[in-house]
Formats: structure tokens, C-alpha cells, sequence
């Protein structure tokens, strides 16, 4: 049995060129009494050009010291022996070489950047095919499925596979893989350590061919994402980032080592943003449909609440009337019955216009109103509930009148909700405060009490539906909707209802509505 010895291709290039070389020169040697010194030198400069397009610099300037040694040796008198008889011709061996030289190094240069062009044209054109792929999939997961596989694929790489990353909120998990079927990259018990120290540290590594790890001292910038350059790298892990946050890891390996030049990492930097933005991709839809399943379960819940209510209320209506006909018998179970049919009433009113309101369907009449009434009518309303405590008004009495533009019912009703929560959550020696002035274009209720106020880490809760802040008495005759509809009724007369803390301790609650101006004398409007 023969074996062929393949030789590599380089060698090829210095034989075949290495044989052209010595046949032109037998060639020219046999016809040197026909040919000049100036035909020699440019057969032998098309040969080193040849050859360096063939092979390389090395090549080049090899055939060019072989073209110099050649004319010297054969074509310049005396034949067959080295040296010359004049300095001339010594001046025109040296021009040779150095033009042989020279367009050597040319063409070498010129072949380099047209490879690199070649290797930059075909690294976006694979950029584009990862692109198309991942936005042809419907699918969010798919997506990322079909990066990994196209990461993969283009790096002929065994092994690759991205992880999700909560940037710290969580452990890392591993998202997609994919993987050759038949040669599977060996993996090392490592890979996972490694895996969540990237993560952690927002900097690659790299595990060489005998073992060893390398991380990257500083995290990558746009252009290298891994910032270490090895020659024998077996598993490369990248963070993956999206505006400064860490939100995966891709790790990729293989079973040959993989050379990370400058190239090769520019190239990697790329494939790790299109992995970090479909990673962001996939937490982005799943956060819209949980969100949406959230808003869908919330409007479920109002028309729920709202049917119920609103089947409530006949049964309440009867119940109330038999409780009026047994308490005018003189039965004090009745009059229970009948108080808490009345705080059952207002629950399921409040559970109505809670509902009407976050549909956008109460009706509110925006029309001039003056304060002092508002005022005036809400101290009428809360004496008889709230016999024995004291509440301190104070009107800014700078204007003539502080005139506004709201809704009156519903203002006296947010103004009433305020007042009695701050009765009702201050100690009784204490005196609520309702003052009313006017800053600018708003016109400004505040609502003042001495009671053990709302924590900052609860400030931002208190006007949700149902919520009931910790220092809340155990019963307080609430469900935790009153401030949640003072803030809608205010927002729906395009004002604002917010809560401050008050110096020495307590409880602000502000109201901003649109202020008017009063008309000027003889105005007919």
C-alpha cells in the first residue's frame, strides 16, 4: 500500500514557485546572449510578485534575494561567477533588490487588507443573517433559540448557550441551548462557577486548552466585550449587557481551541449584543404579559365587585326597613342592626363609585364654587358625628374670595373623608386643622392632624384600594377605600390629592384645584 503525503499549502506555494524560479532562470541562461539585463530583472520581479500573492512576504523577498544572486551569478560578465566589474552595476543589483523588496511588501500589504475587507464584508453579512433569523421568529423564546443556534453555527463552535440574569436579583439560569448532537463539546465542572462569577462581576473569562482560566481585569468595552486575548481558548464566557446592567451570560465552547484575536473578539462583541438584546427581549415580554394578565384580573375584580354591590343593595334596603319597624318597638338589637346596615350601605357605595371612577364614568359638574361654603358646609355636616372634638378652620381672608372652579359635592366629600380620617386616627385632646388658601392659579385645602402619621416606606400605599396602613386601631369602621376615592374624585376635577408629613409629627394631606379669578366691577359675565 502507497500513502500520499499531502503537503500544506504554504509549502506547495514555496515548491511550485521555488520550480518556476529555476526554469525561467535555465531559460534565460540559455538565451542570455539574446536578452538584456533589464529583461531579467522584470521576468524576476512578475516572479516575486507572483510569489507573494502566492505565499506571503517570506516568499517574496526569498525569490527576490534569488533573482539578485541569480543576475549577479549568470547574467552579468563575467558569466557563471560572482562579482562585477563595475560599481554600476552593483547600483543596479541593489535597485532591484530593493524594488523586488518593496513590491513585495506591497502586495502583501494590499493582499492583508483585502482579506480583512473580505472577513469584515463576511462578518456583516453573518451579522445580518443572525439579524433576520431572530426577527422572522414570532416568539420571544424562539428568538433566542434561533440566536444560539446561528451564534453557533456561524462560530463553528461545539457548544453554546446563554443564561438569564437578574443582575443580582437572582441566581443565573441557564436559558437556551444549543449544542452539536454528535461531537458534544466536553464540559468541565467548572463552566458553571465560572458561568456566575461573570455574572457577578460583569467581566469575562476565558478557560484555556490545559485548564487554566483567564478573567478580564476591566469589563469590555462596544468593540471587545471579553478584553482577553488568548490563543488556545476552549470555553469563552461573556456577560451580556443592556445600557450598563448585566442581564446573561453566553458561554461558548469547543472541542479545538479557538484563537481570540483582535478579530475574533470584535466579531464575539457583536454576536454578545444581539444575544443581550434578545435575553432583554424575552424579560420585556414577559413582563408586558404579566402586567397584562394583572390589568385584566384587576378589571375582572371591579366588575365582580361592582355586581355584587350592586345586588346588595335591595336586600340591604329591606333589612334596614324591618330593623326601623323592631327598634320602634323599643328592640336595641334592632337599632344594631340597623347602624350596621347603614356602615354596610356606605361600603358597598363606596365599592360603586370606586368602580364608576377607575372606568372613567362619574359624573363630575366643574362649575364656580367658593371655598368659604365648601368650608362652611363640611363643619355643619361633621359636628353632630363628632361631638366634643375640635376642628380649627382657617380661610386666607388676603382675597375677598377664594373662588375655585370644582365639583362642590364631591370636593365637600373628599373635604369630609380627610377631616374624619384625621378625627378619627388623632387622640382626642388633639385639634384637627382645615385651612384654605390660594397659591397662584390653585387653590389649596390642607388638613392637619397630631396622629402617629404613615411611614415613609407606606407613603406611596395609602391611596391604593383596601390598604390600611400598620398603625392603623385594629376596627375603625373603614375598609381602606376612602382615600383611594379622594384621590380619584380630585384627580377626575383635575387636581391632586397628596400626603406630606408633618413637623413635630402627624399628618398633612393636601388638595390642589383650579383657583378662579373673581370678575372685574362691571363685568357682565
Amino acid at each position: 500500500m502507497t500513502h500520499r503525503i499531502r503537503w500544506p499549502s504554504r509549502w506547495r506555494a514555496w515548491l511550485l514557485w521555488g520550480a518556476i524560479f529555476a526554469a525561467l532562470t535555465g531559460l534565460m541562461r540559455f538565451a542570455r546572449g539574446d536578452i538584456g539585463e533589464s529583461h531579467v530583472a522584470l521576468i524576476y520581479l512578475l516572479v516575486v510578485v507572483g510569489g507573494s500573492v502566492a505565499a506571503g512576504r517570506a516568499l517574496g523577498f526569498a525569490l527576490a534575494c534569488g533573482g539578485f544572486l541569480a543576475i549577479d551569478y549568470f547574467f552579468q560578465i563575467p558569466y557563471d561567477s560572482f562579482g562585477v566589474d563595475k560599481p554600476l552595476d552593483w547600483a543596479a543589483l541593489l535597485a532591484f533588490l530593493a524594488t523586488s523588496t518593496v513590491t513585495s511588501e506591497l502586495v502583501t500589504r494590499a493582499m492583508a487588507e483585502a482579506e480583512a475587507a473580505r472577513r469584515r464584508a463576511d462578518e456583516v453579512a453573518r451579522l445580518s443573517r443572525l439579524g433576520s433569523q431572530a426577527l422572522n421568529a414570532g416568539r420571544a423564546e424562539d428568538a433566542l433559540a434561533t440566536l444560539a443556534a446561528v451564534i453557533r453555527g456561524t462560530l463553528g463552535v461545539l457548544d453554546c448557550e446563554i443564561y438569564r440574569y437578574g443582575n443580582g436579583a437572582g441566581p443565573v439560569a441557564s436559558a437556551v441551548r444549543a449544542h452539536s448532537a454528535t461531537a458534544p463539546a466536553p464540559a468541565s465542572r467548572d463552566d458553571g462557577a465560572l458561568v456566575a462569577w461573570v455574572a457577578r462581576h460583569g467581566r469575562a473569562a476565558v478557560v484555556r486548552a490545559d485548564g487554566s482560566s483567564l478573567q478580564a481585569s476591566a469589563a469590555g468595552t462596544e468593540d471587545d466585550a471579553i478584553g482577553v486575548a488568548a490563543p488556545d481558548a476552549r470555553t469563552v464566557v461573556v456577560p451580556l449587557r443592556v445600557e450598563a446592567r448585566t442581564v446573561g451570560v453566553l458561554r461558548l465552547a469547543d472541542a479545538h481551541p479557538m484563537v481570540l484575536d483582535a478579530a475574533r473578539r470584535r466579531f464575539l462583541s457583536a454576536l454578545a449584543y444581539y444575544a443581550a438584546l434578545g435575553l432583554e427581549r424575552v424579560r420585556l415580554v414577559a413582563e408586558a404579559e404579566r402586567g397584562e394578565a394583572l390589568r385584566e384580573a384587576d378589571r375582572l375584580k371591579d366588575i365582580v365587585l361592582a355586581s355584587v354591590s350592586h345586588d346588595l343593595r335591595t336586600p340591604l334596603t329591606a333589612i334596614k326597613a324591618l330593623a326601623q319597624a323592631a327598634a320602634v318597638g323599643g328592640n336595641e338589637n334592632a337599632r344594631v342592626i340597623e347602624a350596621e346596615v347603614d356602615r354596610l350601605s356606605r361600603f358597598v357605595g363606596d365599592i360603586l363609585d370606586l368602580s364608576r371612577l377607575k372606568g372613567g364614568v362619574f359624573p363630575v359638574t366643574l362649575e364656580p364654587n367658593t371655598a368659604e361654603d365648601v368650608v362652611g358646609a363640611l363643619t355643619r355636616q361633621l359636628q353632630p358625628l363628632f361631638p366634643g372634638r375640635a376642628l380649627a378652620t382657617a380661610i386666607d381672608i388676603n382675597q375677598p374670595a377664594l373662588l375655585g372652579r370644582f365639583d362642590f359635592v364631591q370636593t365637600l366629600r373628599i373635604l369630609s373623608n380627610l377631616v374624619e380620617n384625621a378625627l378619627r386616627y388623632s387622640p382626642p385632646e388633639t385639634t384637627v386643622e382645615l385651612a384654605v388658601t390660594r397659591r397662584d392659579a390653585v387653590l389649596v385645602f390642607t388638613v392637619a392632624d397630631r396622629g402617629p402619621g404613615i411611614p415613609a416606606e407606606e407613603r406611596d400605599r395609602i391611596f391604593e384600594p383596601f390598604y390600611r396602613a400598620a398603625t392603623s386601631p385594629p376596627d375603625v369602621g373603614r375598609a381602606g377605600l376612602g382615600l383611594s376615592i379622594a384621590r380619584r374624585l380630585a384627580q377626575a376635577q383635575d387636581g391632586r390629592l397628596r400626603y406630606e408629613p408633618r413637623p413635630g409629627g402627624g399628618s398633612v394631606f393636601v388638595l390642589e384645584l383650579e383657583a378662579l379669578d373673581l370678575p372685574a366691577a362691571g363685568d357682565a359675565s
